[in-house]
């Protein structure tokens, strides 16, 4: 009697162990599906929005452990500006640091992007006292009227 007890106690928890590892192997399936899916919006590559003497260019050169790039903006008016962008991709919003240089003095500020198709839009919002970060990335408005489409990088 005493080993049908001991016998049916070892199947229960072995049954619960199983479904426990079970659970946890579809939790990382599921990460790592929806890493693969954001992955797959954004292709490595030149992105490009160049009008009205507005020119601004990201060639995005790595996806796999985040996304690096190159960034470039030179806007009418305004000093060109040019650096290094690296950040990562949550769902279809690419949010990041972007180090330049502009003037001679090195730099910083966070930029994100909506992805789009084969575009990416600028995203603006309320940013820190020294203007480097966003305050609430959450807050992020995505309505730049300079969006950039995908290009070949030898235009």
């Amino acid at each position: 009697m005493k080993k049908l007890i001991i016998l049916s106690l070892l199947a229960v928890g072995l049954t619960n162990c199983k479904n426990i590892t079970k659970e946890q192997g579809t939790k990382e399936e599921k990460e790592i599906m929806a890493t693969k899916e954001s992955q797959s919006l954004l292709a490595l590559g030149c992105y490009s929005y160049d009008t009205n003497n507005n020119t601004v260019n990201i060639e995005i050169t790595g996806i796999q452990n985040g996304v690096t790039g190159k960034l470039t903006y030179t806007l009418d008016g305004k000093d060109r500006n040019s650096g290094v962008f690296t950040g990562h991709l949550n769902g279809d919003k690419l949010i990041g640091e972007y180090s330049f240089m502009s003037e001679g003095i090195q730099s910083k500020r966070e930029v994100a992007f909506l992805v789009k198709a084969d575009q990416l839009i600028e995203g603006y919002g309320e940013l820190n006292e020294d203007g480097t970060a966003f305050v609430d990335k959450n807050n992020i408005s995505y309505t730049s009227a300079m969006p950039l489409t995908k290009t070949d990088c030898n235009k």
